[in-house]
């Protein structure tokens, strides 16, 4: 797949997710740059890619939450977005100036369309890296050796060392303080290794942890 086929895969993707009432389309844009907070992310994996959205009229938005953040409304169309890149970890999404990416020569920019043909958002998207032909269908034989084997995966929201005494006086409804603030993110470790950071969420009544960040320098 060339890198403008995996543009406009991802543009598709993140239209078709949008949480609107109206189908959402996208197609190639004229508009070299915009102005105005947009949703900014990076997806780095077999393929690296920069995306950037910015909705223009925020009304569309039909998910019942109009006061939630904007880059929680769109989190499931960026994943959908990501996801056809490939495997790979959506780095931290953050609101800011996108202007620098929307006119960024390699990247494409669509308009994100009603059934109207109406211009409601646009999305920038910039493939940096695309995988090597074959590299997602032809693993290596040392990797299929052991891609069936399990591995320990845990989270670590804090720490705390207690003395023994302070430990047996234990009791239900007593408070133990970690050596980190609320909102900090968690520590994810695969055998005892950390590998990468996240936030806990909860899925489907489950606690869950979404990774924003994966270590450059992590060994498994």
């Amino acid at each position: 797949m060339t890198p403008i086929a995996h543009e406009s895969a991802v543009a598709a993707a993140f239209a078709a997710r949008l949480p609107t009432t109206s189908e959402i389309t996208a197609s190639a844009s004229h508009a070299t740059s915009d102005t105005g907070d947009a949703i900014i992310v990076s997806y780095v994996g077999e393929a690296g890619a920069e995306l950037a959205a910015l909705i223009l009229d925020h009304d569309i938005l039909a998910d019942g939450q109009p006061e939630a953040p904007l880059e929680d409304r769109l989190h499931e169309a960026i994943e959908a977005a990501a996801a056809t890149l490939g495997p790979g970890v959506l780095r931290e999404t953050r609101i800011g100036d996108a202007s620098a990416l929307f006119a960024h020569p390699q990247a494409k920019v669509f308009d994100l369309q009603d059934e109207t043909g109406r211009t409601v958002g646009r999305l920038a998207v910039r493939v940096s890296q695309v995988p090597a032909a074959g590299s997602a269908t032809v693993p290596s034989r040392r990797l299929q050796r052991i891609a069936g084997v399990e591995m320990d995966l845990t989270v670590e929201i804090g720490r705390t060392r207690m003395a023994v005494r302070d430990v047996l006086d234990l009791a239900p409804g007593r408070i133990v303080e970690l050596d980190r603030s609320a909102g900090a993110p968690a520590d994810i470790k695969l055998n005892g290794r950390l590998i990468a950071h996240g936030e806990i969420v909860v899925v489907d009544q489950d606690y869950a942890v979404r990774i924003t960040r994966i270590l450059e320098n992590a060994e498994v």
